[in-house]
């Protein structure tokens, strides 16, 4: 799907250093009468089409909320707080670098 993790943010590193799990990691809410605004951050996997993920998430959003709820869903708005390179991609990313600079 592209989405590597939730992003929590400096709350979530808070409640984990105070050994406390954050159900709510990385969505933010805001309920009204019939209707809600929803925050959505994440990080995604590198390679990721970002533009291609958030519209598939905002999609798989409204579906769910809309479904469950029977909210209207006004807005949902994706946050990218970062990208997660695997280890030896990471390496291999490096090694191309350091080419490029000799």
């Amino acid at each position: 799907t592209g989405v590597y993790s939730m992003s929590g943010g400096l709350a979530e590193g808070i409640a984990a250093k105070l050994g406390k799990k954050n159900l709510a990691k990385g969505v933010k809410v805001e309920v009204q009468e019939k209707e809600c605004n929803i925050e959505v951050y994440l990080i995604v996997d590198f390679g990721a089409r970002i533009p291609e993920v958030a519209k598939s998430v905002q999609d798989n959003v409204i579906k769910a909320i809309t479904t469950m709820t029977g909210l209207q869903v006004v807005a949902v708005d994706i946050y990218v707080q970062g990208i997660h390179i695997p280890k030896d991609e990471a390496e291999e990313i490096e090694d191309g670098v350091m080419e490029d600079i000799k």
